[in-house]
């Protein structure tokens, strides 16, 4: 009989059997003031074990004394402890497991002292897991779930007699109750299944320490496995049996601690059972832990972070050593296979033939070199592994190796699969021996919304998409393999990937410190100074080009001239795109999107084509704007001349600057077949995963406002706005959007619905629309930008720059819109970026009359209306006269 536990709270005129009253508060008041001290010696900083064993007591004496008021003492049933209570690793609101071990008919006599139990447990604050079985209920419960089997491994009395506890231990180790082969496929099958549910981006962000990868779940897993293949009662027994080094045992105990600390602490910050480490809490457990904030970009939460996900890869390290050595004692046979010489596959494992210690650098790549050339090879072996970690106190940093060392380093990186070799290395903890500023940003967290991985992460997951340049396999970048093409030294693309971002944290800029330590780099690797002036120039700027193409205009000539002469030549700019192409896409799987494969892409043709041309010859804005034209004209060469040239009468020559030829030709063709020039013409294309909007509609006031609105309420986030006014009074607007959730429409439809809605909305006059009110993402609140408006003179005395920084949310963009129409501002020009929590927006403004702002009251009034709009506040209500767009 399996008796769920009750919420409800014990009534207050509970008696015990023998009519005792207020037991209750007595033995509440005990477990109170133990958990108290127990509190307080954690934060007095008292190691873990001593203070989960503490943990464990104090709910001990607490459920003793429930079940001693509630049951009498010839109940003839038992009480055990399974599960993490029953091991003894008690958290301060980890569930209380509970087995009642009894015989059907002791069950029923006491079946209302039991539930009187269950419910005291309750009114003391616990929250019991319990079950009701007999010893035959237990078995059979066991055969069908191995989850039941692994609880009741762990089981510890309480209370009756110590031979129900044995009684039980025999029923389980009983012939037929899952064999230990087949209890490794279950267990093994629950953790695949558990790291490939938590191993995803947001529980990069907020892990969970628990059930993610490397976390405690990890560690109870293999003990549970040795219990059942080996019959120990722990890790520590397979130091004997030279299944575990002693090494090995002290890392995964000093890993366990760090892990289990920090969930103690997170439970006591949350008051409540919590498992992952949300941006809630935070920054909180790690100044109730101790760090402290040494800079900008090395803040207490990010050391608490990195000591966390450190410690989670070396238990994955050892894990994955010891669940190989298990499989290959149940397998019963060991095949091998030569594949070099000194190497062999052993059930399909790389492993050193030769006895002993690894022990220098140039054996240990030559054991990668090895297994690079060998792909049929399902991993590195145990034992090969094992050797490798007990070799890492003796690699030294390169700088320190000799030539021949150094020498097959680069031979690595110029081999076969490159950048698994490069992953293999940082797994095993060699990269980090032999790069030290590696290490230093292995798990090293970025606490922010936009890097969703670790820095030693992003670097990996960058390497791999340049490996995806070599063969063009990835759709995301039509153009890269024909750049990657071009590259003369393909090979140190993987070096600027694997410097960009290595001095993040030493609070200084990283780029400028990443430079100097590749410069180190190829200089003690013998490189030729060209490509040490190369790597270095990469490294300082691999920022160059996304910031270029995302926050400035790239159809403005001066701002393509400038970053060219930035670049300098055509083979800085071939690694640079691709550098930065695979930077951006892998800081986040959601950042990479169409539209700025296509922006890199136009600012690289763009810059190429300067580059051809030659950067004396600068091209006059007429000589670009004749060009253009004659490009679009190619493009619509089955249109009459003269039905163009009216088309084309409507379009000013900043249309031809700002928009590509393919853009104007689709525009032309729509305007020419639209009917009525007096309602709007809206067209919506998908591009991929983004989507292009064109809007030809009568001018108006307001329009942008309007615009932005309707976007935000249909899902879309607007990434680049061009506004442009024909010559008649036409809005020829552009609009780049990416869309903020899936809806679940396909491209075409989602297209067609936006530009119903749209046209809708223009055809009403003078529409005033609202931004919804969406709710603020819960991570938001933990990341909040100081607010920054900027407003700059173009020095033409037509257009202002108005730059905007602050927190990112639902709704912003239309706000801001809602403030430059209330301040009678017209928008020419519009570039929203948003960097995780970040948002950096630019735009181009003039007053109603299309002059730039000069009147000093006007400029303070709009900086206190964008401030407080940044801030979070929502603009008032629209002016009556709500004039310019």
């Amino acid at each position: 009989m399996s008796t769920p536990a009750s919420p409800v709270p014990v009534a207050a005129s509970l008696a015990t059997p023998d009519g005792a009253r207020g037991w209750q508060d007595a033995a509440k008041a005990a477990f109170l003031e133990a958990r108290a001290a127990i509190v307080a010696r954690f934060d007095a900083g008292e190691g873990i074990e001593r203070l989960l064993g503490a943990q464990a007591a104090a709910v001990d004496a607490a459920v003793r004394a429930a079940w001693s008021a509630c049951l009498p003492a010839d109940a003839r049933l038992d009480l055990l402890a399974t599960g993490g209570y029953g091991r003894g690793e008690q958290y301060p609101f980890s569930d209380v497991d509970l087995l009642v071990l009894g015989e059907v008919e002791a069950q029923h006599a006491h079946e209302a002292a039991l539930g009187a139990f269950f419910a005291a447990l309750w009114d003391l604050g616990l929250k019991p897991g319990t079950a009701v079985r007999s010893l035959a209920d237990c078995v059979q419960a066991c055969r069908e779930d191995v989850t039941t089997l692994t609880a009741l491994t762990e089981a510890r009395l309480l209370a009756g007699s110590p031979a129900a506890l044995d009684a039980l231990e025999d029923a389980l180790r009983s012939e037929g109750l899952w064999l230990a082969a087949d209890y490794f496929d279950a267990k093994r099958a629950e953790w695949n299944g558990r790291h490939a549910r938590y191993n995803d981006t947001t529980n990069n962000l907020e892990p969970n320490l628990k059930e993610g990868p490397g976390g405690l779940r990890d560690l109870h897993t293999l003990t549970w496995l040795a219990r059942r293949i080996y019959r120990v009662p722990g890790l520590e027994a397979l130091v004997p049996l030279g299944l575990l080094g002693p090494d090995e045992e002290r890392t995964l105990k000093r890993d366990w601690a760090v892990i289990a600390r920090l969930r103690f602490g997170l439970h006591l910050v949350a008051n409540r059972r919590e498992e992952r480490l949300r941006f809630d809490h935070q920054k909180v457990l790690a100044a109730r832990l101790g760090y402290k904030d040494e800079a900008s970009d090395n803040l207490a939460v990010e050391q608490m972070m990195q000591s966390m996900f450190r410690a989670a890869k070396t238990v994955q390290r050892i894990s994955e050593r010891l669940l190989q050595r298990f499989e290959e004692q149940l397998a019963g046979r060991v095949e091998r296979v030569p594949v070099a010489p000194g190497f062999v596959l052993v059930n399909g494992y790389l492993q050193r033939e030769a006895p002993g210690p690894v022990r220098s650098a140039i054996e240990a790549f030559a054991v990668f070199a090895t297994w690079a050339a060998c792909p049929e090879a399902k991993g590195l072996h145990s034992e090969t592994a094992r050797a490798m970690a007990e070799a890492l106190p003796r690699i030294a940093p390169g700088e320190q190796q000799d030539a021949d060392t150094r020498a097959m380093f680069l031979s690595l990186l110029q081999g076969p699969q490159p950048v698994d070799t490069l992953a293999r290395m940082a797994h095993l903890g060699v990269l980090g021996r032999y790069l030290p500023a590696f290490a230093r940003v292995s798990g090293r967290m970025q606490y922010d919304l936009f890097h969703v991985y670790t820095v030693d992460q992003h670097t990996l997951e960058v390497l791999r998409i340049m490996a995806s340049f070599v063969q063009g396999s990835d759709p995301r970048f039509p153009k890269a393999k024909s750049v990657h093409d071009r590259l003369k030294a393909p090979w140190l693309l993987l070096v600027a990937g694997l410097f960009h971002d290595i001095a993040k944290g030493r609070g200084g800029d990283h780029s400028v410190l990443g430079a100097v330590d590749v410069r180190e780099f190829g200089a003690a690797h013998r490189l030729k100074d060209h490509d040490i002036e190369l790597l270095a120039w990469l490294v300082e700027q691999h920022l160059l080009m996304s910031t270029t193409a995302q926050r400035q205009d790239i159809s403005d000539a001066a701002v393509v001239e400038r970053f060219a002469r930035a670049v300098g030549d055509r083979t800085r700019l071939d690694f640079l795109y691709l550098l930065t192409c695979a930077d951006i896409a892998g800081t986040s799987p959601k950042l990479w999107n169409t539209w700025k494969e296509r922006l890199l892409g136009d600012l690289y043709d763009a810059t190429r084509l300067a580059f051809r041309r030659g950067l004396e010859h600068r091209v006059d804005a007429e000589a670009s704007i004749a060009e253009a034209r004659a490009e679009v004209r190619a493009l619509l060469s089955d249109i009459d001349d003269a039905e163009l040239a009216r088309v084309f009468g409507e379009f000013p020559d900043e249309s031809f600057l700002r928009y590509r030829p393919e853009q104007l030709a689709t525009q032309a063709r729509a305007i020419l077949r639209h009917g009525d020039p007096g309602k709007p013409l809206i067209i919506v294309r998908p591009q991929g995963e983004a989507f292009e909007v064109f809007v030809y509609s009568p001018d108006r006031d307001g329009l942008f406002a309007t615009l932005t609105a309707t976007l935000d309420r249909l899902g879309f986030s607007v990434a680049v706005a061009r506004i442009v006014t024909s010559t008649s009074g036409m809005s020829l607007d552009t609009f780049q959007l990416l869309p903020i959730h899936d809806t679940g429409e396909a491209p075409d439809a989602r297209a067609a619905h936006a530009s119903r809605v749209l046209g809708e909305m223009l055809s009403r006059t003078a529409a005033v629309l609202h931004p919804p009110r969406r709710a603020m993402p819960a991570a938001l609140k933990h990341f909040r930008v100081s607010p920054r408006v900027e407003v700059r003179d173009m020095g033409d005395g037509a257009r202002t720059q108005l730059v905007l920084i602050g927190t990112d949310r639902p709704g912003l963009l239309a706000d801001i819109a809602r403030v430059l129409r209330e301040q009678r501002l017209r928008v020419h020009d519009a570039r929203i970026a948003t960097f995780g929590e970040r948002a950096e927006d630019l735009f181009l403004i003039s007053d109603e009359h299309d002059h730039a702002l000069a009147d000093t009251a006007q400029i303070e009034r709009l900086t206190t209306a964008l401030t407080a709009c940044l801030e979070g506040d929502r603009p008032h209500a629209p002016s009556q006269d709500p004039r310019p767009r």
